[in-house]
């Protein structure tokens, strides 16, 4: 009779040390320093007193007497950010919605319909996403000249709107044509038409993309730069990017490091906080429209 004898459980080594799990915890440890070093640094940066981010022993962590909230008193007091953040959010909030009221039903109409050229449509838009938008600089500028449109809300919204287009069109019809058909037929058998299905249907189990797509769109908008620079020179029409840059010390050769870290603390807060409220529609936009069936 022959006996069977139970297998010894493998350990992780001879010490009993789980190297692996060591090393995954390290490596994420590290990944989040990496990326919350910087953002944590202009915090702290911003509130501490001029002495103390000026000091030859780098102060780390501001002590009580080292701490102050200054820096963004006088970035509402002296410098009006508040108008800036009023900007900042119009273009940004205007331009992405036109960009997914408009990109939406073109999404569709390419999914759907059976459009002549629509491989060649396709292709354009998708080139038009690799083209680097800087380069659109020069005849946006020439537009915007001819048109009268410098110191105008406007000359920031067409070409956002515009530039998160393609992305738009190429997000939502994935999305559109994971659809099934069936549900659309149901929806005309009950007399809806083709625009009460795709506002009051389609588009609401399509939230996930709306969502994803509209916080790029928000995202480019409000950290634009060097159209925000050219195209607005009026002082009460400035962004936020642009007062940020063009924020001055006492003197001339005195840098602000404390605003500058506070303005740039108040610039970002809006897009963290955008994203963490919508972080659950944004990880199923990003997966869902990789996956098919």
């Amino acid at each position: 009779m022959t006996t069977t004898h139970p297998t010894a459980t493998p350990q992780a080594n001879a010490t009993g040390i789980p190297w692996k799990k060591v090393l995954l915890w390290s490596a994420i440890a590290l990944t989040v320093i990496f990326s919350l070093g910087p953002p944590m640094w202009e915090l702290l940066t911003s509130i501490k007193t001029n002495s103390a981010i000026t000091a030859d022993s780098v102060v780390y962590f501001p002590s009580l007497d080292q701490f102050t909230v200054e820096h963004y008193v006088q970035l509402f007091q002296r410098n009006q950010f508040h108008i800036y953040i009023f900007n900042s959010a119009l273009v940004a909030i205007v331009s992405t919605v036109l960009c997914l009221g408009i990109g939406s039903p073109a999404a569709y109409a390419l999914a759907r319909l059976r459009i002549p050229g629509e491989q060649i449509v396709l292709a354009c838009v998708l080139v038009v996403t690799l083209f680097p938008y800087i380069l659109l600089f020069l005849g946006l500028l020439d537009l915007v000249r001819a048109l009268g449109l410098a110191n105008n809300y406007l000359a920031l919204i067409i070409p956002y709107t515009a530039i998160n287009m393609p992305l738009t069109i190429l997000v939502m019809r994935s999305f559109f044509q994971q659809l099934p058909k069936d549900l659309e037929d149901s929806a005309k058998i009950d007399g809806y038409n083709t625009v009460q299905m795709l506002w009051q249907i389609v588009l609401p189990m399509t939230l996930p993309a709306l969502v994803t797509t509209g916080i790029l769109a928000f995202i480019f908008a409000w950290n634009e730069y060097i159209f925000a620079l050219t195209f607005i020179t009026r002082e009460s029409m400035k962004t936020i990017p642009v007062a940020a840059a063009q924020l001055g010390g006492t003197t001339l050769f005195e840098v602000p490091y404390g605003p500058l870290a506070a303005a740039t603390v108040i610039g970002t807060l809006p897009l963290v906080l955008l994203v963490l409220f919508f972080q659950r529609k944004i990880v199923q936009g990003l997966t869902a429209g990789s996956v098919k069936g």
